[in-house]
């Protein structure tokens, strides 16, 4: 099962990780394939840019995958303009792919994280 675990992360404390990520990748030290993430700088900015329509979306062309934009504003009832912009959104985050001009999901399950203490 491909997984994206998506979350709200410090940028502060996300660069020191990449940084640390990155020494150690320098020292020639084996690291594991790291997981797929997308992450956002506030619960705010997730929430406004992962709508619960989006998140629709997203499983709707999971169970549907090959439709093209405008088969997808049929089957949805959705208004093809604003969905045109939603599809360019997600397909920008990397949560759909367009082959052919057709629209899949690259991912079968999407895990968020929201931390409610600061790490220790």
């Amino acid at each position: 099962m491909k997984r994206i675990e998506i979350g709200v992360i410090d940028p502060q404390a996300e660069q020191a990780a990449l940084l640390a990520w990155a020494k150690r990748a320098d020292s020639g030290e084996v690291l594991p394939d790291a997981n797929a993430t997308l992450n956002f700088a506030s619960f705010r900015q997730l929430h406004d840019t992962l709508t619960a329509k989006r998140m629709e979306l997203l499983r709707f062309v999971a169970c549907h995958e090959g439709l093209d934009n405008r088969q997808l504003a049929s089957q949805t009832q959705d208004e093809y303009p604003k969905l045109e912009e939603d599809i360019k959104l997600l397909n920008e985050l990397g949560l759909l792919e367009i082959v052919e001009g057709r629209l899949f999901t690259p991912f079968d399950e999407i895990v968020m994280h929201y931390p409610l203490r600061e790490a220790a």
